[in-house]
């Protein structure tokens, strides 16, 4: 099989799934640190068990996790490297679930993601509305420009108004003169995602869709009512801190931050002049953003760097502590202030959730409450069977998220391309509605 050079700036999208008949999904979570693959086995729930944006049982078949080899920040800097991790986590997921996958639905934490609003208004045909009015308030809603070096990832309705008359969720039906709606488009740079597209075809695999991870992250790991009251879904990563928001159930704001945990590996590397390994472990098994009256009694070995690699250093605990705690209080600080220029640092209320593997470091949410002053809790993926207990914890959101993502893709509408203004045609209309009329 060939390589596949991706030759469209928008992101592809995917069929909706059948309520009717199981599905087999793959997806693939590229980060800074790590690369995993998760087989599922997508079931359709029973009439009066589907909860808000679940309406499949997910069960998963495979799984395969390797570290992130020729990424940064998310970017693919290696290409070669790169895909080699991507063959081997796919490789030992598809081994697991005796399965061979020809696409993947893909995370994206690279490309500057940026979130902007845009409403859009359309005078109702008849009395009522009805779907035929909706399609065209969509498309209207889709009919913005994209500069040439960004790409759309995510066009959603986060809410409709009739007549004036705000907060209507599904206006189907009701009677009105004047329907509009407020599309959130979430973009990115076109290269990151052109090259990760790439690196994926290099595998003799196609890229099903890409999927922000923050937004994937807040699929597995938010409650019902925290999306419907008001929360921010912040997913810690090695290489970067992203940040979504939900509201009254949508997805309404996403932004990143170039910083993440291997900037705190970095920092002991330095501070204790030791090696990165060794400095992820002391990280990992010693390391504390909290300090506590304990730390200067409790010693940590730190090993040399060099021809006395050997050599065992002791020091206290709180000098690692010192060391670590400036950099997640920065990222912390970047993320309150990011959200309070978004715009919605009110409608998020008082609560946040750390996802992501950074977000396990000891006493992070301490220190996320002072300096965020909200509510703040750690987040793990829920409502899936057959992951292994390793891959429970907040570092695979994303990866669960990407699984749970096709049980809600079906509301992404008219994603134009890059460079120009797309008013969607009557024959993309008419293949929606027949991808539609197949899952139903």
């Amino acid at each position: 099989m060939s390589e596949r050079l991706p030759t469209t700036p928008g992101v592809p999208r995917m069929r909706p799934l059948s309520i009717k008949k199981p599905s087999i999904i793959s997806v693939l979570d590229v980060g800074s640190s790590k690369v995993a693959c998760l087989i599922a086995r997508l079931t359709p729930k029973k009439p009066g068990s589907i909860l808000p944006g679940r309406t499949h049982d997910v069960h998963v078949l495979g799984y395969g996790m390797q570290r992130a080899r020729g990424m940064k920040s998310g970017v693919v800097v290696d290409l070669e490297q790169a895909e080699q991790s991507i063959r081997l986590a796919v490789d030992a997921a598809e081994r697991m679930a005796d399965i061979t996958i020809e696409s993947l639905i893909v995370s994206l934490t690279a490309g500057r993601l940026h979130s902007e609003v845009f409403r859009a208004s359309v005078d109702v045909a008849g009395l009522e509305v009805d779907e035929a009015d909706i399609q065209r308030v969509l498309a209207a809603g889709g009919a913005h420009s994209v500069t040439d070096d960004r790409s759309l990832v995510h066009s959603l309705p986060i809410g409709y108004a009739l007549d004036g008359t705000r907060g209507i969720s599904e206006p189907c039906g009701m009677l009105g003169k004047k329907l509009s709606v407020d599309m959130h488009v979430v973009t990115a740079d076109a290269a990151p995602i052109r090259n990760l597209e790439l690196c994926v075809n290099r595998c003799h695999l196609s890229v099903e869709t890409i999927v922000a991870a923050p937004y994937a992250s807040g699929l597995s790991a938010l409650v019902d009512d925290e999306s419907e009251i008001g929360v921010a879904c912040v997913d810690m990563g090695g290489g970067t801190t992203s940040i979504a928001v939900f509201a009254d159930g949508h997805f309404c704001h996403a932004d990143a931050i170039a910083i993440g945990g291997h900037h705190v590996t970095n920092d002991i590397a330095r501070g204790l002049s030791t090696r990165l390994a060794d400095a992820e472990r002391i990280k990992t098994l010693h390391g504390s953003a909290l300090a506590t009256s304990s730390d200067d009694h409790e010693i940590v070995g730190v090993p040399s760097v060099g021809d006395d690699s050997h050599d065992i250093v002791n020091i206290p605990r709180g000098s690692l502590t010192r060391i670590i705690r400036p950099r997640i209080e920065e990222i912390l600080e970047l993320v309150r202030d990011r959200l309070a220029a978004s715009g919605y640092a009110g409608r998020v209320g008082k609560r946040v959730v750390l996802t992501g593997g950074a977000s396990q470091l000891t006493g992070i949410v301490e220190v996320a409450r002072r300096i965020l002053g909200r509510n703040v809790r750690l987040g793990r993926p829920l409502g899936i069977t057959g992951m292994p207990q390793a891959a429970k914890g907040p570092a695979f959101s994303a990866a669960v998220g990407l699984l749970i993502y096709p049980q809600v893709a079906q509301i992404e509408q008219f994603r134009p391309r890059a460079g120009r203004s797309l008013v969607p045609e009557g024959s993309y209309l008419a293949r929606v509605g027949q991808w539609l009329k197949e899952a139903w």
